[in-house]
């Protein structure tokens, strides 16, 4: 034959074309008159071609039939019987040939159900081996019987070549010869349904299907549940039932599976095979929730009708009710910033939005809410989270849900604020939704400007809930925020800081400073700052203050940082905390800070400037002893900064430099300074400080420099007159 010098394609195309043209033609009611002789002829010539097409493919022998095989397949389905006969019995044909011709670089490792611990070319594997038997089982519960017969036949040389491939490998010899001629038979038994029969069948080649056959067949099973003939349905039914409980099915085979499912299921309506769906999902939910969850999700982010109905099958018995929570959850959490595709299989972020709709669909349902409540608090701030990371999507990401739900005016992060409304109800927090709603929390939530007083507002309506609740929470948020995240980490900490208001956490605080000197150090804008508001508030409480000390080293950082906001908390944070140290700790530590406080004397905000000058004033008056003689140097070094603010353009930095130099004129027994710096003498301070010493003169100038740079007028003025 020439065909086997065409391209593939054009062969594939020629041998479709060949099929149609034989295999619609009309049936022949006169099997003995010349136009039957005629069509017989024509068939097995075409026989003949197929096998001459397997042969002289040589070593690709195995893909050629493969392709022939494919091409076939689809006239199995159908509707006229005489279509479905013609194609079996080619197939039957080429099944028959193969046992007998040999086919080249065919590895017999298709032929056992374990796979080997061995590497074989893809062109020697008879990889469609699952699918020719999944259809051939199928139609031996077709109504007629010849093609009924034909599928039998097919399948019984196809277990014959199974079983000389078999024997090539020594230590698979087995008994299964005997059943060619014990236990099968070509024709239906008459004690036999055809199910039965063909659930025999089927069964005897399960043991020789590897993992990846079987789960070629699911597909093709669910797919055929849309058949009209019961018997069809039934053995479609049982092949799903017994291939999704094989303890060899592997997680990468579902989401093909619950594609499968949800692509037919509107078309099913045969009570049988819908029940066989049902527990083909609740068995795959027990094996694999990760995978089925994420697969449904996939497969309608928005969460159609037909998703909810699978959901809703899932959530049927309360075991799986768990499953199916958790795995939303942790889709939930998976708001990763750094997808950027919009494909649903690759973005997480998308399948987080997925989950979220999914849930709040779910909290509709009354039945399900003692599970939810098992998860109340990590569902709560996974929601909340989720409102926050849905302020970040990009319009492409956006508009995969704005389609769906543009109808309602309902935006994916009005989605997720109603969800975490809908959960708050369903757990009888009604008073705290309307709470948060008078204090605008809800709105807040929606705008990226207001976002996190948003969060404020909804942290301080759920402080007012029962403690054993406001313990996990606050313990949940600690355990979240012991891994850094960028994706919803601020809104953490913010929630975390608003709990810090509750007195009656003081054991679960110690979490919160554990995790505080990592987020001192973060590079997040924003975030040391608001730890640090955390624990000014802390310093503030009786009960807490004392346990703040352990960060003592942190805060310090703060103040070499170029962040005025965060210097600005950090130093009544040290304030206070001076405070609270004993016996020697407290001079040490002054003296500590001296150095560290100068430079923020200059500091853009007026905020610092006035509390660095006035902690460095604290500081000289807690400094005994030893250190006293260190902390001359400081002090010296102080009094021509806080010269030069008694000019500052803020009257408050003004009267705190006043009363520094006063407090300094006192530690240096200078009591010409302090009479000076009493009345803001600046002119006769500049003198004195010269005439006292000297020898500091090159210093004054070195100090002086950077305020001729100095944005405020005054400060500029003072400096030149001053050099």
């Amino acid at each position: 034959s020439r065909a086997g010098l065409l391209l593939q394609e054009k062969r594939s195309s020629l041998l479709h074309v060949c099929f149609c043209s034989v295999f619609y033609l009309p049936p022949q009611e006169d099997t003995q008159g010349p136009e039957a002789s005629l069509y017989s002829k024509t068939l097995a010539t075409m026989d003949s071609m197929l096998q001459t097409l397997v042969r002289s493919a040589g070593t690709l022998g195995i893909l050629e039939l493969q392709n022939i095989l494919q091409l076939l397949l689809p006239f199995t389905n159908f509707q006229l019987a005489v279509v479905q006969e013609r194609a079996l019995a080619r197939i039957a044909s080429l099944a028959n040939f193969i046992t007998i011709y040999p086919l080249p670089q065919l590895c017999p490792c298709f032929a056992q159900a374990t796979v080997l611990r061995h590497q074989c070319s893809k062109t020697h594997r008879f990889t469609m081996l699952g699918r020719l038997v999944g259809h051939l089982s199928l139609c031996c519960t077709c109504k007629d019987k010849g093609t009924c017969n034909e599928a039998a036949e097919a399948l019984h040389h196809l277990h014959t070549f199974i079983l000389q491939q078999r024997s090539r490998w020594p230590w698979l010899h087995d008994t299964g010869q005997l059943q060619l001629q014990e236990g099968w038979q070509m024709r239906q038994p008459w004690q036999l349904s055809p199910t039965s029969y063909a659930s025999k069948i089927f069964l005897m080649f399960m043991k020789y299907l590897q993992p990846s056959d079987q789960a070629d067949i699911i597909p093709m099973a669910i797919k055929s549940l849309r058949a009209s003939s019961a018997c069809s349905i039934s053995m479609a039914a049982y092949m799903v039932d017994v291939l999704v409980a094989d303890p060899a099915f592997q997680p990468g085979q579902v989401p093909n599976i619950v594609w499968a499912i949800y692509r037919n299921l509107p078309s099913i309506k045969a009570v049988v095979a819908l029940n066989s769906l049902d527990r083909a999902l609740l068995v795959l939910l027990g094996k694999h929730p990760r995978e089925v969850v994420s697969s449904l999700l996939q497969c309608s982010p928005t969460c159609t009708h037909v998703a909810m109905a699978m959901w809703k099958v899932m959530l049927s018995k309360p075991q799986a009710v768990e499953k199916v929570l958790r795995e939303l959850l942790s889709m939930l959490m998976n708001q990763s910033l750094r997808k950027t595709s919009t494909s649903t299989k690759d973005n997480p972020r998308i399948l987080s939005l997925a989950a979220a709709g999914t849930i709040s669909k779910i909290l509709l349902q009354p039945t399900f809410l003692r599970e939810v409540e098992a998860i109340f608090p990590q569902l709560f701030l996974a929601l909340l989270f989720q409102v926050s990371f849905t302020t970040e999507l990009t319009l492409q990401e956006v508009h995969i849900f704005w389609r769906k739900y543009q109808q309602d005016l309902l935006t994916p992060i009005r989605s997720a604020v109603q969800s975490m409304r809908l959960l708050l109800c369903g757990m009888g927090f009604e008073s705290q939704v309307l709470a948060i709603e008078a204090q605008g929390g809800w709105d807040a939530l929606l705008s990226t400007q207001t976002h996190l007083m948003g969060v404020r507002i909804v942290a301080r309506e759920m402080m007012k809930t029962p403690r054993p609740l406001r313990s996990t929470i606050f313990c949940h948020l600690a355990e979240l925020l012991s891994v850094e995240d960028p994706t919803w980490e601020m809104i953490a900490m913010v929630f975390l800081v608003e709990m810090l208001g509750c007195t009656d956490l003081n054991e679960e605080l110690n979490r919160a400073l554990e995790i505080f000197p990592t987020y001192l150090q973060s590079q997040c804008l924003g975030m040391p700052s608001l730890v640090l508001r955390g624990i000014l508030r802390l310093t503030e409480t009786p009960d807490t203050a004392r346990k703040t000390l352990v960060l003592l080293p942190y805060v310090m950082e703060q103040l070499q940082g170029a962040d005025s906001d965060a210097s600005a908390v950090a130093l009544p944070v040290l304030s206070n905390m001076l405070q609270l140290l004993e016996g020697r700790m407290p001079s040490l530590t002054a003296l500590a800070l001296a150095d560290k406080l100068q430079p923020l004397f200059n500091d853009e905000s007026e905020t610092v400037r006035e509390l660095s000058i006035r902690l460095f004033q604290k500081a000289m008056g807690l400094v005994v002893g030893a250190e006293k003689k260190k902390m001359k140097k400081e002090v010296w070094d102080s009094l021509l900064p806080l010269l030069f603010h008694l000019h500052d353009q803020d009257k408050r930095v003004a009267k705190a430099s006043q009363e520094a130099l006063c407090s300094a004129g006192r530690f240096l027994k200078w009591r010409q300074l302090v009479q000076l710096a009493e009345t803001a003498q600046a002119f006769r301070i500049s003198e004195c400080l010269l005439a006292r010493n000297r020898s500091r003169a090159k210093d004054y100038l070195h100090q002086s420099q950077p305020y001729l740079q100095s944005p405020q007028e005054p400060l500029r003025r003072e400096a030149v007159r001053f050099i």
